[in-house]
């Protein structure tokens, strides 16, 4: 995550839960501070502010504006992103809220504020999806948006408008278009309702939906900071630092020893790929093993790659491997030294594949590349032999691994 959104984190977990307050820079504890990683004309609308306007097209190909909603009782802007977790957890209970809420005459307009320039690669290690407008289409379809979703990734002009801080963040508007809420949906960052202490969003609808003035207009916004294109060469610089690895190293391995890879005694997936400097869709696919590896450098997943080069050619595939960038994260790395292993890159010495086979997966038909995703306790969940397709693949992975922070 960036520095700025360390300290708007921090900043929510310091103060209450839920604050009396209008300006969310006036809030002891969240500190002026934050105003530095703002972009120039961001500006964060104030309760009884009037819904600033917008124009943006949607993942319907459709152009939507404020006056389209202006037949609803009540009108909900929400800014959140297909890559967030936060997002991801919030939306879990949003959606079906919302859909009940309908008939209470609320309207809803979903806006995604992120360019996907402006992410790093290990943020998006809870999402099969990026913040592209494509993939908007596809993250608005799987999860059941029954409202508009906008992209404004590509000038933010909307977000600082509204002053959007964080996916999620709120603002709920009353019948003439006044600010009367602001922030967070609910206290939780977890996907299970349980876990949820305060109702920050739904309480304020039902203050306006009784009458009442809004008993707490602003909770401050806790999730994934608004990735803002002045931020984007920093992305790329982290991109980059993220092809800087410990020394990358391979080892010996034999048939016994795939074997208790195989069984995978770990909490960690195991994606499993047998290669060779040789083989041209190895080393046409070989880089998608890489970036595997860094998007998910937060997770319980650890790329294993076994060459078929000849033991003399070690060499060879080590410079290939340092080529690639094959390395792991340090995190993976220290879960290494609990197993008693010192690399995630093996060279096989033994003369036949046969026990190789039967070790790893007793279904592969022989040629290389072959690539097997091992859950913990040695199930294989998918295998492909031949070039895998990257896309599919972390999909799988992220459906396995799931959107959501772990609760513990």
């Amino acid at each position: 995550m960036k520095t700025f959104l360390r300290a708007l984190s921090l900043a929510a977990l310091l103060a209450p839960a839920a604050a009396r307050c209008e300006d969310p820079y006036s809030v002891p504890g969240s500190g002026h501070e934050l105003e530095q990683y703002l972009p120039e004309g961001f500006h964060r609308i104030q309760l009884g502010d009037a819904a600033p306007d917008f124009r943006l097209t949607g993942v319907d190909d459709k152009v939507h504006t404020l006056a389209e909603f202006a037949g609803s009782r009540f009108l909900l802007v929400v800014f959140l992103s297909n890559h967030c977790p936060y997002s991801h957890a919030a939306e879990s209970r949003m959606i079906p809220w919302i859909n009940r809420m309908k008939e209470r005459g609320l309207a809803v307009v979903a806006i995604q504020p992120n360019h996907p320039d402006a992410l790093s690669i290990d943020e998006l290690g809870y999402s099969k999806y990026s913040d592209s407008f494509p993939e908007m289409k596809l993250y608005a379809a799987e999860h059941g948006f029954t409202f508009p979703y906008l992209y404004d990734g590509e000038t933010q002009s909307v977000a600082k408008t509204y002053g959007a801080l964080a996916t999620p963040d709120l603002f709920l508007f009353d019948e003439n278009r006044r600010l009367r809420y602001s922030g967070r949906f609910d206290d939780s960052r977890f996907e299970d309702p349980a876990t949820v202490k305060r109702h920050d969003a739904i309480n304020a609808l039902d203050d306006l939906l009784a009458g009442r003035t809004v008993a707490v207009p602003y909770a401050r916004p806790m999730g994934c900071a608004v990735k803002w294109l002045t931020k984007v060469h920093k992305a790329a610089a982290s991109n980059q630092a993220a092809w800087n690895h410990d020394p990358i190293t391979i080892e010996p391995i034999t048939a016994a020893q795939v074997a208790e890879l195989a069984r995978n005694p770990t909490n960690k997936l195991r994606l499993i790929n047998v290669w060779a400097t040789w083989c041209g869709p190895c080393v046409g696919e070989f880089p998608e093993l890489a970036k595997l590896s860094r998007r998910l450098k937060l997770r319980d997943f650890e790329v294993i790659t076994i060459s078929l080069d000849q033991p003399k050619d070690e060499a060879k595939a080590l410079r290939f491997l340092q080529a690639q960038h094959a390395g792991m994260s340090e995190r993976i790395g220290k879960s290494l030294k609990a197993e008693h292993r010192t690399t995630n890159n093996y060279l096989f010495t033994e003369a036949s594949t046969d026990a190789l086979v039967q070790a790893l997966d007793p279904e592969w038909p022989g040629p290389i590349p072959h690539t097997v995703l091992i859950a913990p306790g040695g199930r294989i969940l998918w295998r492909q032999n031949g070039a895998f397709d990257a896309v599919v693949l972390g999909r799988k992975i992220l459906d396995e691994l799931g959107g959501y922070y772990p609760e513990n």
